[in-house]
């Protein structure tokens, strides 16, 4: 293609101060400025306005309520904020006139796909549509619907009747988070009401295994890998969380939510509080739903033992990262984790679940994987502390992973994705598009 296509991506996961998805958003709107091509980004916010992020990128800000469940720091952009034939999502989509429209949102803004496949958005012509998938239907309803099976059998329908026969195609960040898809439909391969589903919505007759494709998210490698260890940043930061200076410093950062598993935490500390040679401390950078929960079950049990920080800005996060000790990480259903890779980078060592999207990147190589409970978490740690030999080994290993998944690489492999699905698209449209007339 002569020209690079042009793209604008909506989600309601878009956070300024935090966020996997944030990240990866915008180290792609950095990266469109190295790649001379036009993106543009469509999210919440607290008041409609337009962040001109450099020559080829932007980011369309649409006044929105804050979340009325889960984590309330997000707002949300709702259907009525776009059915409307003058709504604003309406009006950005036909003065960006995109080669491609990217949603990553399983919920409310899904039905901007519907619209576009079901031709509600004519003026707009028939652009390819991606899913953009960060995270797994299942593992949301379990953290905070039901840990019944209702919640794994409600997804899969979900994602086999709808959310599946939305797209054209369908980027997950891991092998993990992708393979939702497989189970779903291997599930739900035939029935009258799938039928009925497909046409409904116009689905692509393009095989399921053929429209399914992941790409890794990146760290900021050059950023986070700079030396920034510090006899004054480790006796700051024990002050400032108010600790003895020869306590052992432990670190989270993440969103303090139920879908992070945040009571291992707790059992974590509740093991390492009995160790009479050594004092150890958590420090948690970050915020969420679960943040008093944490605090008043820190303060009953093992007071003092885990320390919560706030959002750090991005500076302040980079030294936390070199000059704590060990580095934890509790989801075992992380769709894929770029906090244990900023710490890979910052060479502090990494202790987390032997499961999840992090298994993209994490092995027993350069990290301490184990089973997610307390007493594991715990033998890990002590290992490390002990273990001088193992623990170098161990950090120069996760060091190269990190430099080997730098958002520059993501971003390049994300973008030349983007074009090899958009060749396929207009290579096969008749089995993509119903109406040929409408593309």
């Amino acid at each position: 293609m002569t020209n690079p296509i042009k793209s604008v991506h909506l989600t309601n996961y878009y956070h300024k101060n935090s966020g996997g998805i944030s990240t990866a958003y915008n180290d792609l709107l950095a990266a469109a400025e190295r790649h001379q091509r036009f993106v543009s980004l469509i999210v919440p916010g607290e008041k409609d306005e337009i962040e001109q992020i450099n020559d080829f990128a932007k980011i369309y800000y649409l006044k929105a309520p804050n979340s009325p469940i889960f984590d309330k720091r997000y707002r949300i952009i709702l259907p009525w904020q776009f059915l409307p034939n003058d709504s604003k999502v309406r009006q950005i989509l036909l003065q960006e006139k995109p080669d491609l429209v990217e949603v990553c949102d399983k919920y409310s803004l899904s039905l901007v796909a519907a619209m576009i496949r079901k031709d509600k958005f004519s003026q707009l012509g028939r652009p390819m549509l991606v899913n953009l998938v960060c995270e797994r239907m299942d593992d949301n309803l379990r953290a905070y619907v039901t840990k019944s099976n209702f919640g794994k059998w409600f997804s899969q329908k979900f994602i086999s009747y709808y959310n599946f026969l939305l797209y054209d195609f369908h980027i997950a960040n891991s092998e993990y988070t992708a393979s939702e898809f497989a189970e779903s439909l291997n599930a739900n391969q035939k029935g009258c009401f799938l039928d009925f589903c497909r046409k409904f919505f116009r689905a692509s007759k393009i095989a399921e295994t053929e429209r399914v494709f992941v790409c890794p998210c990146g760290v900021n490698f050059e950023y986070f890998a700079q030396d920034r260890k510090s006899d004054a940043v480790k006796k700051g930061m024990r002050q400032k969380a108010g600790i003895p200076p020869d306590s052992i410093v432990l670190l989270y950062a993440g969103r303090i939510s139920p879908e992070k598993n945040i009571g291992l935490l707790l059992d974590l500390m509740k093991v390492l509080a009995q160790d009479e040679r050594r004092d150890f401390r958590l420090l948690v950078a970050g915020g969420g739903p679960k943040t008093d929960w944490l605090r008043s079950e820190t303060e009953r049990l093992i007071p003092n033992k885990i320390i919560q920080l706030g959002h750090l800005d991005k500076e302040t996060l980079a030294k936390y990262y070199a000059n704590a000790d060990v580095f934890v990480h509790p989801n075992p259903h992380e769709p894929f984790g770029i906090g244990p890779l900023e710490a890979m980078a910052a060479r502090v060592p990494v202790v987390a679940p032997n499961s999840g999207g992090i298994l993209s990147y994490a092995n027993a190589e350069n990290a301490w994987l184990c089973e997610p409970n307390g007493e594991n978490f715990a033998t890990a740690i002590r290992e490390i502390i002990e273990n001088e030999e193992l623990r170098e080994s161990k950090i120069e290993k996760a060091f190269d992973t990190a430099k080997a998944n730098s958002r520059e690489r993501s971003t390049d492999f994300i973008f030349a994705t983007y074009d090899k699905l958009f060749a396929d698209f207009r290579n096969r449209k008749q089995l993509f598009v119903e109406d040929l007339t409408k593309i």
